[in-house]
Order: structure tokens, then sequence, then C-alpha cells
């Protein structure tokens, strides 16, 4: 296997490693928000809005929006639900590809939405509807697996808390200390640099994604899942060839 793909998707973390899979997931994350807009005319990463919608709908006698908000969120949460499921039942079970498995099945559900925006000409009124819940669904899913990674440390479905924490670090950055104080203000620099390269990847995601989506359509959504493929394949094959070998 090729070396550069260690790390990606392994148990043994490195702060670099998820940095490393948090641009990506952030690009991946970007370019399926941006690109499934044009799809469906939906922002399916951040339920901060969903939730917004859901109560102006609900003021507004709008009880059908209402309720397709509330199943876009429970969606949203349903992928977090899987995420967490898979890990940890993958690490009472000692296999390597804990991490792995659900940016697989990200991979899998990316392909299905592909397929179902291929065929939305033919019954809008049946898939849009379940297309949007299913990009949901990958969201949440996605989150979870770099929050889990990561500690927490590391979100990329949705850019808001990363501005706030730059902003925050910023503001640090740019605060004078008084020479005789003697708890000095510090901006974390490192922070800084993670924060910048997953708002820059979201943004150049939602850029390949808007871009695909509008020259070529929902072959856009191949790319992204043979690179989360390629990131979570080598855990999965020493599972595979843990198996294979006499008890």
């Amino acid at each position: 296997m090729l070396p550069w793909l260690r790390g990606w998707t392994d148990i043994r973390r490195t702060p670099e490693a998820d940095l490393r899979l948090g641009a990506l997931l952030a690009f991946v994350a970007g370019a399926t928000n941006a690109g499934g807009f044009l799809a469906v005319a939906r922002y399916t990463s951040h339920m901060t809005g969903i939730v917004s919608a859901m109560a102006d709908d609900l003021v507004l006698g709008k009880g059908t929006l209402a309720l397709a908000g509330g199943a876009a969120l429970t969606m949203f949460l349903l992928g977090a639900m899987c995420t967490a499921v898979l890990v940890n039942l993958a690490r009472q079970r000692g296999m390597h590809s804990r991490f792995a498995l659900p940016l697989m099945l990200e991979a899998v559900l990316l392909l299905l939405f592909g397929l179902l925006g291929a065929t939305l000409s033919l019954a809008v009124t049946l898939l849009l509807p379940a297309t949007v819940l299913l990009l949901c669904f990958i969201m949440g899913l996605q989150n979870a697996v770099i929050s889990k990674i990561s500690r927490a440390t590391i979100r990329t479905t949705h850019v808001t808390g990363l501005v706030t924490d730059l902003g925050i670090e910023l503001g640090k950055l740019l605060y004078v200390n008084h020479a005789r104080t003697t708890l000095p203000v510090r901006a974390d620099r490192s922070r800084m640099k993670m924060h910048g390269l997953l708002i820059l990847m979201f943004f150049v995601g939602g850029l390949f994604g808007a871009l695909g989506f509008k020259h070529v359509g929902y072959i856009t959504t191949v790319p992204l899942a043979i690179a989360l493929v390629v990131v979570a394949v080598r855990p999965l094959l020493a599972d595979l060839r843990s198996l294979a070998r006499p008890a």
C-alpha cells in the first residue's frame, strides 16, 4: 500500500493526521453542500438555519415545511448516531477500521446521492425529499466522524464555529498586554492555522461542487467518493487480512 495513505484513518492518531483528514473532509463537505444546493435548492450541512426555518415556518402557518425541516434535522442526527455506533462497535471488536467504516459508508451514500439526483427529472416529487434527507444524513455522519477522531476539536460541515474560533485567536493576537501583567494573552497560532485551513478547504470544496454540478452534473460525486475510499481502504484491508488468517 502507498506510504502516503498511512495515518489518514488509522486508530493511532497524530494532530497532523487529524488536520490532514479534517481538511479533506471540509473540502468534501463544502463540495457536497454547495453542489447539493444547486441540485436540490437546500443547504444541508448546517442545522442552525434549518432549525430557524422550522420556527419561521410554524409561525407563518407552513406546517408541511416545518415537518420537512424536522425530518432533515432528524436525518442529520441519525447520521451522527450511525457514526457513533460504527466506531464503538469496531472499537469493541478491536478493528483497525473503526474510523474508516463511516467514511466508506459516506462514499457509498455519495454515489447513491448521485444516482438519485440523476433520476430527479423522472420523479421530482418523490426523489427530491429523499435526496435532501440523504444529504443531511451524510453531513451528520461525516461531522461525527471527524469529531470522534479529533475529540471534538475539528468540525467540517459548518463554518460558523470555525470563524468564531478564528476570530477569538485573532483577537488574542491583536491584544496588547501590559508590561506588568502576570497572565499575558497569547494567541494559539496553530489553532489559527487549523481554522484558517478548514475554512479555506470548505470554500474551495464549495467552488468545486458548484462548478461541477453546474457543468457536469451528478458525476461530480464520483471523485468525492473515490477520495473517501482511498483514505479509508487501508485499515479495512488490514481487518480483512486479519479475518483471513487462521484462528
